[in-house]
């Protein structure tokens, strides 16, 4: 439960390249514990997971990290490589060259581009060939990954003063949102985050045996992990925590213990893309999706767990959220 719930449209712009390239894209989702019937609503969604599965079997099964986006394939373990590889630098900034020269390595395939703006620092995807990504989501997976492998390496969280891209904002444009936290902005010149230069000199805090048991789970893992850096969605996320059977503090408690106003705390959140009714919302729909892929309680025990006193009230929430009652999204189960 501590994984986000990922939306339907990632689950199918993942197997785009493998799609067109001709696997067996079903068996890869039943594989995973995702039943394709599960996908039939626009707004349905998986569990963190099955999502961190799939994409495991996906590099696997094409043996290809950049999942036939890119003109060349990245061979299953670079990741790792460029991995051991930064893992023994002194800061943040001698990571990001070391990682961008690893992957230059590698003519065709996407790699890191640092690009200094005063107090801040730009850190963006250099496309040396097109891809064929219409969904963008080998960009969407790049960023997020590394924004999340830098925090983990640092021991804490890159906050971001915006991020861009280089393309029209697309129809999913509102799952951007929680992937990044910051302000968004489409139809730049190029794809990056932006953040304070203050970062690039923080120490790397992790050693080889840690990093071995990152590897274990990541790079899937990361596209389904909360953001773990200090914002204030996490800070409250973690404040009302997963026991809804209770009653969780109210705005103003949250604001109070945060040592702000609510105004102001109002504030930070729209800056991060959110607001404390979604931060509820968000955790209520992935405990009950978390809850109704396992066989432990009847629906209306979930509807309890999730913080809803009538089962009718909880069947039209959920519905709202995944386009599927309870009792269809169970039934989807495999």
């Amino acid at each position: 439960m501590e994984k986000l719930t990922v939306p339907r449209h990632f689950v199918m712009a993942a197997l785009t390249g493998a799609r067109r390239q001709g696997h067996d894209c079903e068996q890869m989702l039943l594989d995973a514990g995702i039943t394709p019937e599960r996908l039939n609503s626009e707004r349905s969604r998986v569990t963190g997971a099955q999502f961190s599965r799939l994409m495991q079997l996906i590099w696997t099964r094409m043996q290809d990290e950049f999942m036939g986006f890119a003109p060349q394939t990245s061979t299953p373990g670079s990741f790792a490589t460029m991995c051991q590889f930064v893992v023994h630098c002194h800061n943040l900034e001698s990571v990001m060259r070391r990682a961008g020269r690893f992957y230059a390595l590698f003519p065709a395939l996407p790699t890191l581009r640092m690009r200094y703006e005063g107090e801040f620092i730009a850190l963006e995807i250099h496309n040396p060939a097109p891809l064929d990504d219409p969904d963008h989501f080998l960009h969407e997976s790049l960023l997020v990954i590394w924004h999340r492998l830098f925090s983990w390496l640092i021991g804490q969280g890159i906050v971001l003063d915006e991020a861009y891209f280089s393309y029209p904002e697309p129809p999913h444009g509102e799952e951007y949102r929680s992937l990044f936290h910051c302000p968004l902005f489409f139809n730049r010149s190029d794809t990056g985050l932006r953040f304070h230069r203050r970062f690039l000199a923080m120490p790397v805090i992790r050693d080889e045996a840690e990093m071995q048991q990152f590897l274990q789970t990541s790079p899937a893992d990361l596209l389904a992990r909360p953001d773990d850096r200090n914002s204030h969605t996490a800070r409250i996320r973690a404040m009302i925590g997963r026991d809804f059977t209770d009653q969780i503090p109210d705005f103003e408690t949250i604001a109070n213990q945060l040592h702000m106003s609510p105004q102001t705390l109002r504030r930070r959140l729209k800056g991060e893309n959110t607001s404390f009714q979604e931060i509820k919302d968000n955790l209520r729909r992935d405990i009950a999706i978390f809850h109704l892929g396992r066989d432990d309680y009847p629906i209306n025990d979930i509807a309890h767990l999730a913080g809803f006193t009538e089962p009718s009230t909880f069947h039209r929430a959920f519905k709202k959220w995944t386009g599927v009652t309870p009792g269809a999204y169970r039934g989807g189960e495999r």
